[in-house]
């Protein structure tokens, strides 16, 4: 990703300064539906109205969106939608990202399965990373999530994804959690009874109110006292895992930022204003179930509708009509911030001294 990007980030630091060259984002979250099959305490995005773009319609998004590096297809659970692998597919077929990412709460193991393994064999020159959502072990789950029986489906899911490893090369399985007030206290115990499940990545986000999700004043964000002990622990676990016999790996790469993303969020806690500049609006954005366009999922501002402008992306990027001018000022004049991942993932990818901390530690660690 870093290597495809590199010769983007100075154009994207002057589009962000003065407007120009105008460019279309090389992250992009498509939520392809708020139905959602589980209750999970920290998102109430199952409440949500749905008027989802059909099949058709996404497929015309995606042929307006340019190349994206980087897909996230979201929910609600994505793979409520039956259409889904074909969705996917589209997007594969005329946007050609390097990495695809699906998230899951794994209750529908073999939707799930067969889903997945009929998009790795088609977009066969993408990585398509499953993200297994789980908060907790066994009833601490099922609690949290509000289904029972969903770490007994989700552990169906985690073996028959398994399984589809040995076929298909692209596919990157990860587990994610969400760290909460309601679990933080026994995150390390969570954090060491998942392990056994090796993942090839593991990936933690905290949980914030966010319009998109319905869960302003909802009180789920753990004190920044209680997550800091949390980030130093991810931190370590991050270095430890890009160990020298991984130095030249894709993944060395991606723990070290990993760390870094962790070391962010805890000063964002802290201090509650942005610590780096905010790409959102820029580098990444977010499309809605409706084809609504936001810069991110925290502010869900929209700034236009696709099914206005005949599902093409660029006059709503390029500020030919809606309202993203007004987002923008607001972001880059810092009036909100947060330790949303993946904004922040970009966001470090297009500040220098973060890569050039990545870049010494990638050059000066014994390998």
């Amino acid at each position: 990703m870093i290597a495809s990007l590199l010769p983007k980030i100075p154009l994207y630091w002057s589009f962000y300064k003065f407007g120009f060259p105008k460019l279309l984002p090389f992250s992009i979250v498509v939520s392809v539906s708020f139905r959602c099959n589980s209750r999970c305490r920290t998102c109430d995005v199952w409440r949500k109205p749905n008027d989802d773009l059909t099949l058709d319609e996404w497929t015309r998004v995606f042929q307006h969106i340019g190349k994206p590096i980087y897909l996230t297809f979201t929910g609600g659970e994505p793979f409520l939608r039956k259409d889904l692998p074909e969705m996917v597919i589209a997007a594969y077929e005329h946007c050609r990202p390097e990495y695809i990412t699906i998230p899951t709460n794994g209750i529908l193991t073999d939707r799930v399965r067969d889903g997945v393994a009929k998009i790795c064999a088609t977009a066969r020159t993408s990585k398509i990373g499953i993200n297994l959502s789980l908060d907790g072990i066994g009833a601490e789950h099922d609690d949290l999530r509000g289904i029972p029986g969903n770490w007994e489906r989700a552990m169906q899911t985690w073996r028959a994804l398994n399984e589809l490893k040995r076929e298909y090369t692209n596919l990157v399985l990860s587990i994610h959690t969400v760290i909460s007030k309601f679990n933080i206290a026994r995150f390390r115990e969570i954090y060491a009874q998942l392990q056994p499940l090796a993942p090839d990545s593991y990936i933690t986000e905290v949980a914030e109110e966010r319009v998109e999700l319905d869960t302003v004043g909802k009180n789920i964000t753990p004190l920044a006292r209680e997550y800091a002990p949390i980030a130093d622990f991810l931190s370590e676990r991050a270095h430890a895992h890009a160990t020298p016999a991984r130095a030249r790996s894709v993944a060395r790469i991606t723990q070290s930022f990993r760390a870094r993303y962790y070391q962010l969020a805890k000063r964002m806690l802290f201090e509650q204003r942005q610590i780096i500049p905010c790409f959102a609006g820029w580098a990444s954005g977010h499309i809605a179930p409706n084809g609504d366009v936001w810069s991110c999922c925290i502010r869900a501002e929209p700034i236009g509708n696709l099914r206005e402008t005949n599902y093409d992306l660029r006059p709503l990027w390029f500020e030919q009509i809606g309202t993203l001018r007004k987002v923008r000022y607001s972001i880059a004049a810092g009036e909100c911030a947060c330790p949303m991942a993946n904004a922040s993932y970009a966001n470090m990818l297009l500040h220098p001294p973060t890569l050039w901390q990545v870049a010494l530690e990638l050059l000066t660690r014994r390998v």
